[in-house]
């Protein structure tokens, strides 16, 4: 049962996780869209730690020519907070936005400066709403764009953006990790070490929130529902292995909380 548990999450988080290519390199973007470079790479602050380094090593290796970070304050935003300030005491993160947070991150540990940050946003509608709006206002030309988020988000942020720009931007997915659940010494964990990475109970929570908002139905955010993000396809295994594991934790399934509300 717990094996089926493990396969179950996985399931959900490779579906949830989009990554287009394997890493952020100007071979894999030249084969994928067509140039070495892109024009905008964004990390989402719903994201752990971990989106930190990448957007860092990405700025390193210059594979965009601008880049930014957006979040305000959203459900997962205290959770950061809380955790970048005892990773690095130095960082003072009381009352910031995730931009903001992630921004010190960057200028503290990489002495990097991202070129912009949008620190008003609250949940993954108005993230990509409010980037397209400052996008537009700072004359930053897009055509193409990386987008980075946490894992469980990656794929609604997608949708989120081919709602509001269709296939006219090119997207490169890079959720900022990848690791799978095992069980082990009678317990779910995840497989290798991230740096902040969620407690298992909240990443499965995380990720099943997922499910039922990509559903394509009245209940959901897509067309046929909320009509916040484009139509979503979920896969029957998908759909199969949210049927268990809602079986399994009853209680895990998140709702929206209307403090975040566009």
């Amino acid at each position: 049962m717990e094996e089926r548990t493990a396969r179950c999450v996985n399931i959900l988080a490779d579906f949830c996780g989009k990554r287009d290519v394997p890493e952020l390199s100007a071979a894999n973007l030249q084969k994928l869209i067509g140039t070495k470079q892109a024009d905008v790479m964004v990390l989402f602050g719903g994201s752990i730690l971990q989106g930190g380094k990448v957007l860092a090593e990405a700025m390193k290796n210059e594979v965009a020519r601008v880049y930014g970070i957006v979040g305000g304050e959203g459900h997962t935003t205290q959770s950061l907070r809380d955790t970048m300030h005892a990773e690095f005491p130095q960082i003072e993160t009381c009352g910031k936005a995730e931009a903001e947070v992630f921004s010190a991150y960057l200028h503290e540990v990489w002495g990097l400066t991202p070129d912009f940050l949008e620190c008003r946003s609250t949940n993954c509608g108005n993230n990509i709403t409010n980037l397209l709006q400052l996008l537009k206002e700072r004359q930053i030309p897009c055509k193409s764009i990386i987008l980075t988020q946490d894992r469980t988000m990656q794929r609604r942020m997608e949708a989120g953006l081919r709602k509001y720009a269709g296939e006219e931007i090119a997207v490169v997915n890079y959720p900022a990790y990848e690791t799978d659940v095992v069980f082990r010494e009678g317990k779910l964990s995840c497989e290798r070490e991230i740096r902040g990475m969620w407690d298992v109970e909240r990443y499965i929570t995380l990720l099943m929130g997922e499910i039922p908002r990509l559903t394509d139905d009245e209940n959901g955010y897509g067309p046929r529902g909320k009509g916040f993000i484009a139509h979503v396809d979920v896969p029957k295994e998908v759909r199969e292995a949210f049927s268990f594991l809602r079986e399994q934790y009853p209680n895990l399934v998140r709702g929206a909380n209307p403090a975040y509300a566009g």
